[in-house]
């Protein structure tokens, strides 16, 4: 196998690597105390490297935020695919949840956010992210009420958006604030209260 085929998958690894490193120096120091210094001990590989994947730390937060985003995306993907796509959705959100209490992932989230109030072109990286969410999670739910008879507008589907992508997030700062919640409790109520936003007449 030549040099030329392997490289990108050694690239990939070390950009993963530099990106666990920051993750974690972010959510220990925040954004302004995480140093690159920091960021490279972190990762075992020397400030120069970092650079040569990333030209700083904002192209680091906009490459998790890329991550999280494909993620989200395949997920929505896989729910639209579904043959049902209303139980599809109720069930998958389990995992969402899980993923919205985990302490390390909702540490990092709330992190970003602040830093997106006081900096515009991280702003402008979290909110373009924040569109492409809130389009293909409102394809979903398009899908999903179309399948069970409801026709809605723009307006209405993306209302639906804001209070459901509102709940996810807010689970992010309850389980900051109050680490031992029910998980198993919350998303029995939360797949109820799915239900109910989905089958709710305008």
């Amino acid at each position: 196998m030549c040099p030329e085929s392997i490289e990108p998958s050694r690239a990939e690894v070390r950009r993963a690597q530099i990106l666990d490193a920051a993750a974690d120096c972010f959510r220990q120091h925040g954004f302004h105390g995480a140093s690159i210094a920091q960021i490279s001990k972190s990762a075992g590989m020397s400030p120069g490297h970092i650079y040569h994947y990333f030209e700083n730390k904002e192209a680091i937060i906009s490459a998790i935020v890329a991550s999280d985003l494909e993620r989200f995306l395949t997920l929505t993907a896989e729910i639209r695919s579904a043959c049902n796509v209303r139980e599809a959705m109720l069930a998958r959100v389990a995992e969402g949840i899980d993923q919205c209490l985990d302490h390390q992932t909702a540490g990092l989230k709330l992190e970003i956010v602040p830093e997106a109030s006081r900096n515009p072109h991280v702003a402008e990286i979290v909110r373009s992210a924040d569109q492409v969410c809130r389009e293909s999670l409102m394809l979903t739910i398009r899908d999903t009420r179309h399948a069970a008879g409801h026709v809605d507008d723009d307006a209405t589907l993306a209302a639906m958006v804001e209070v459901f992508v509102a709940m996810f997030e807010g689970l992010q700062i309850r389980t900051i604030r109050n680490p031992d919640i029910d998980r198993g409790i919350v998303i029995r109520l939360f797949q109820s209260a799915l239900a109910a936003l989905l089958d709710q007449t305008p």
